[in-house]
This record gives structure tokens, sequence and C-alpha cells, in this order.
């Protein structure tokens, strides 16, 4: 996978998930229930995907042994949240390969012992039971995530607003985009200041 600029990377944190919605127009993102559920820290980095069949964790451990430093391990578990596709020791593994966090559709469980750790968790729900361990599934494949497709090397970007993902090439358009409409957004909340006058809908001036 190419390599992202840590200069990209860092620029990418001065944004919310929201607003680079507002910069894609055609967003990608996943599934609203999909939320952080260890830790509120905001995750952005590459993507690591595990494709697995429903009820079948055990190439997870592979894609931990394959994670480098910033990565977000993304897990397509099509929606299966009748056994766990992660627990504390796979959070204990990934923070000591630097992983940025990981990206469930599915459920995780050891939730105490998730926290104590403190490795970020986005996922649709926690469950007791662990997932078969046959070794069936790919890693670094195209998926599709909680409704979005990542594929491997796309930015992946959450916080509490959600979970979106943005192709490496598209990712200074994005940006750019945003900021205009986050300029936008300041100047419209000005003119409301100066005016006096609601303006319930963001101006694009073309002079500023």
């Amino acid at each position: 996978m190419e390599k992202i600029p840590e200069k990209i990377l860092e620029q990418l944190r001065e944004f919310s998930v929201p607003e680079l919605c507002d910069g894609m127009g055609i967003y990608n993102i996943m599934d609203n229930d999909i939320k952080p559920m260890v830790t509120q820290q905001k995750i952005i980095g590459p993507a690591l995907t595990v494709k697995v069949p429903i009820g079948e964790g055990a190439i997870v451990t592979k894609a931990l042994e394959m994670v480098k430093p910033g990565e977000v391990i993304v897990i397509a578990g099509h929606g299966n949240c009748k056994s766990s596709y992660w627990g504390d020791h796979r959070s204990f593994c990934a923070k000591f390969q630097k992983a940025q966090g990981v990206v469930i559709d599915g459920a995780f469980r050891d939730i105490e012992g998730c926290e104590e750790i403190g490795f970020p968790i986005y996922a649709k729900g926690i469950t007791p039971g662990t997932a078969g361990k046959s070794g069936v599934g790919e890693i670094n494949v195209s998926v599709s995530c909680g409704g979005a497709i990542v594929n491997p090397g796309d930015i992946v970007v959450g916080d509490r607003n959600g979970v979106c993902v943005i192709p490496l090439e598209k990712v200074e358009e994005v940006m750019e985009k945003a900021r205009r409409k986050i300029k936008a957004q300041k100047w419209t909340l000005e003119e409301m200041k100066r005016t006096r006058v609601v303006m319930p809908r963001v101006i694009f001036d073309k002079n500023k």
C-alpha cells in the first residue's frame, strides 16, 4: 500500500467527519450504529482490511501480525453481533503494534479489559461469545464494512459523529472543499452578527 505522508494525516486531524463529508459531496460513510465503543478518541489512518465470514474470526490474528503503526484495522463482519471478532487480548496486541484503532462491522467482547487497555474500538455492539477459529477469510482486499466500500490503504476517519472512508487520491480535494465550506460558514455567521438577519443556509460568497 502507498504510504500516506504524515503532513496529510496531520491536516486531516483538523476536520470532523461531518466536515469531511461536506468535502466529499457523495460521501462514503459507515452505518450509523458503528460507534466509538471504547474511548472517544478520533482515529485517522490507512485501512488494513479483513474480510471474514459471519461467525469466523481467527484470521484477525493474522491481521494483528501484519498491521503497521498508524493503520486502522477494518473488520468486515457483515453486521454479526451474535459472536465477537475482537476482545481485550486483541486490543493489547493492536496497541502493542501501534495501530490507530479498529472498526468492526459486528461485535466485540471483554469490555472492561478493553477499556483498561484504552485502544480505540468502533463497533456495532458487545457480545460475550467468541467467533469460530477456522481461519477462513482474506486480508487487504476490497470490503464492504457497514455499507461503506473500503479498499486497502483508503483513509479511514472516525469520531463521535461516525466513520467515513476517503480514497487516498481524493484526500486533498476533499480537504480543500471542506475548507471552503468552513470558511463560508464563518463568513455567514459574521454576516448574521453584522446584519442581525438570520441566514438558515450557509452563503458561499464568491469574493471570499
